[in-house]
């Protein structure tokens, strides 16, 4: 069983995708470790598209049940025809935001305003990148059940939402 958790940066992909893991004790894995080279300054270079696919499906296989949060539109259909289950987040872009500027600061102790901005326009569309409407298409294409879960629910309420709805055991 594989679980993808994707949406707008800030719309808690990573958090629930923890919190899932933990809860049936199977791997997680964060897209954006696969998408980022590790840099100082973090989030400065990204990876080659084939570099990431070299790294992400022998983690993925080893790995057997897993839940993979963050973003992996158009890498390729090895990975994006790969899940059993998708859950879709979407939030309203002010509380994404604060959330991002908050996470930030703590992280990095500032928060970068272009990434903010970029971040912002998810719902129109930014000039490259996520945006909803991305999002939809690529959503539409997928043969496997999509979980579409909106508005600030709790970890806990979006938890049994996704097992509700999981087509069969992890474990």
């Amino acid at each position: 069983m594989r679980v993808h958790i994707t949406g707008a940066s800030g719309s808690g992909t990573s958090t629930l995708g923890t919190a899932l893991a933990n809860h049936l004790c199977v791997a997680h894995f964060d897209a954006g470790n696969f998408y980022w080279l590790p840099t100082v300054p973090p989030y400065t270079a990204k990876r080659d598209p084939a570099s990431r696919l070299t790294l992400l499906v022998p983690s993925l296989c080893e790995a057997g049940n897993s839940i993979l949060s963050g973003s992996v539109m158009n890498w390729g259909s090895e990975i994006e025809d790969s899940f059993d289950l998708v859950v879709f987040l979407y939030l309203d872009a002010s509380i994404r935001v604060k959330r991002l500027r908050k996470r930030e600061i703590e992280k990095l102790g500032h928060a970068d305003p272009e990434f903010l901005e970029w971040a912002a326009h998810y719902d129109v569309g930014p000039k490259e990148g996520r945006s909803l409407a991305k999002h939809r298409a690529w959503l539409r294409e997928r043969h496997c059940p999509i979980l579409e879960l909106e508005g600030d629910m709790t970890v806990s309420d979006r938890m049994a939402a996704v097992l509700t709805r999981m087509p069969g055991p992890m474990n």
